[in-house]
């Protein structure tokens, strides 16, 4: 044999050998593995994303075990707030049964080849423990669940607010269900859940919501109110009923039922007519020799006819009107400023005994007068009144007297301005004192006749005293005069002041030396 066929023998020998020797490590290895994955878990295995690779079912247990042991429960609430729950607070704990052995079981161990490459998860139920009562004790003491923590929720209603009658939407508010949180939490840790957000189910919900049909034909019926404006053309004012006006005429009970309170128009009414009427109003007065006079009482002045005013008013709300209009007069006056009286009228000064005709602003007559006798008690009325009617020729009756006047203008009851032949042209100055008339304004024949064909009827007529009188005649009475002195009236006053001060002075103990009873009815030191 040649030398190289003796080589090749040996060369093949030896590669035989080598092949059989890493045939025989790949089978040992093989069958090793084989053996090993009957009682360990494949490589890249994961039970419930904890990786148990190359892990027996004792490794794997205490492996989930650990994992287990830091188990946290985060929660929020709707408000955004998060809670948690520890696990080792209501001893949360794994307890295997033996279903890792089972997995190992079903590899498959002599295909471990296979399973080399590739990721494999497993599912098992995990068999969790825990204690109810801690668990239940851990979640009544999160700080959501305490009182003072938690809102009732709120039901939608309708409320007077500054702007009116509104509804007010339902608040959530944040108060839990401590039985529905704990059944929630509950199924979270049985399932193995790390976090969930609070749902609405758990809190208690307002019973009445802003889409409620009572509270929404409610507000309709406000509504229908609101919807009037009336705007009082007051002359220099102007007064508005609006919605913020008629908020305070609605009334809405308990049960959301409207009303409409008519009583309180009526007192708007009321509070219009007390601002505005100025019938027997105290004026200040520029008189024709150009000072200044208070004078009050009369009849003339703006009065609101308040029931009539009120039931129109009321229609015009509950129709929903929108408009601008002056109220409901029984009487008016020439101007509807402020100075009523305007700037065309009769002056009449019964101190000076004489009286003017002013046409817008300027003197156009004047004359001497003769006024009521004041030591007869027969004073003129004072006040503010206008020119009733005139009459041409007339007769004036009284209990004692008839007399006969081609002129007459009457403004204050059965008190007037007429012409007076037996004066034989003698006017002014203090006549009045002890031959004046009745009451009535006597003037000379041209000047009444001028009066008479000049001034119109319901012309302001201005009558003043520049002293203190007092009037006790029945015309300046029923005049609703300025100076009218009620002598039975104030005689009360007098007896009741005099009884107090009697009473008083019985109810006080004795005066010691050097005191002395003050004008309030106390005891003062003598100075």
């Amino acid at each position: 044999m040649s030398r190289r066929k003796r080589r090749a023998r040996v060369l093949r020998r030896s590669l035989l050998l080598a092949l059989g020797t890493v045939l025989f490590l790949i089978i040992g290895l093989y069958v090793y593995f084989g053996f090993y994955f009957r009682s360990h878990f494949f490589y890249q295995t994961s039970i419930e994303d904890i990786d148990v690779g190359g892990m027996t079912a004792e490794e794997a247990v205490e492996e989930l075990r650990l994992e287990v042991k830091d188990y946290l429960l985060v929660m929020q609430d709707r408000d955004g707030n998060k809670h948690q729950i520890l696990g080792r607070d209501f001893d949360y704990d794994y307890k295997p049964f033996g279903e890792e052995e089972k997995l190992i079981e079903g590899q498959s161990s002599f295909f471990w080849p296979f399973h080399l490459a590739k990721d494999k998860k497993l599912e098992m139920e995990k068999s969790i423990t825990y204690d109810e009562d801690l668990l239940k004790e851990a979640v009544f003491s999160l700080d959501c669940l305490k009182e003072e923590q938690m809102q009732k929720p709120q039901n939608a209603s309708i409320q007077m607010t500054e702007e009116g009658y509104k509804l007010i939407p339902e608040n959530q508010g944040s108060y839990l269900i401590k039985d529905k949180l704990y059944a929630r939490v509950k199924g979270a840790v049985d399932a193995g859940e790390n976090e969930f957000t609070f749902t609405d189910d758990l809190y208690e919900k307002p019973q009445v919501t802003a889409k409620d049909p009572v509270l929404s034909e409610c507000m309709a019926k406000i509504q229908s109110f609101f919807g009037a404006e009336i705007t009082y053309d007051m002359g220099e004012d102007k007064e508005v009923v609006d919605k913020s006006v008629i908020s305070e005429w609605i009334t809405v009970d308990e049960n959301y039922n409207v009303s409409f309170d008519e009583n309180k128009a009526a007192s708007f009414v009321q509070s219009l007519a007390s601002k505005y009427n100025t019938y027997g109003d105290e004026r200040k007065f520029l008189t024709a020799k150009g000072d200044s006079i208070t004078i009050g009482g009369g009849d003339y002045g703006w009065v609101v006819d308040k029931e009539a005013e009120r039931e129109q008013l009321i229609q015009e709300v509950k129709n929903g009107e929108v408009k601008t209009r002056e109220p409901l007069y029984s009487q008016t006056a020439v101007s509807r400023n402020k100075n009523d009286i305007g700037s065309t009228y009769i002056e009449i000064d019964y101190t000076n005994q004489h009286l003017w005709y002013i046409e817008n602003g300027t003197i156009k007559i004047e004359t001497d007068i003769v006024s009521g006798n004041i030591s007869r008690g027969n004073g003129s009325p004072d006040g503010v009144f206008k020119i009733v009617y005139k009459q041409s020729p007339a007769v004036l009756k009284g209990e004692t007297y008839e007399s006969d006047v081609t002129y007459f203008m009457p403004f204050a009851y059965n008190v007037g301005i007429h012409d007076a032949s037996w004066r034989n042209g003698r006017f002014g100055g203090t006549i009045y004192k002890n031959s004046g008339s009745h009451g009535c304004i006597n003037v000379p024949e041209e000047i009444a006749e001028k009066l008479y064909q000049t001034v119109e009827k319901d012309t302001p007529v201005v009558a003043y005293y520049r002293e203190s009188v007092k009037l006790t005649a029945e015309n300046t009475k029923i005049a609703n005069s300025y100076s009218y002195y009620d002598e039975e009236k104030e005689k009360a006053k007098e007896e009741e002041a005099r009884k107090a001060a009697q009473e008083a002075a019985s109810n006080t103990p004795p005066l010691e030396e050097g005191q002395r009873i003050a004008e309030d009815g106390s005891i003062e030191p003598i100075p």
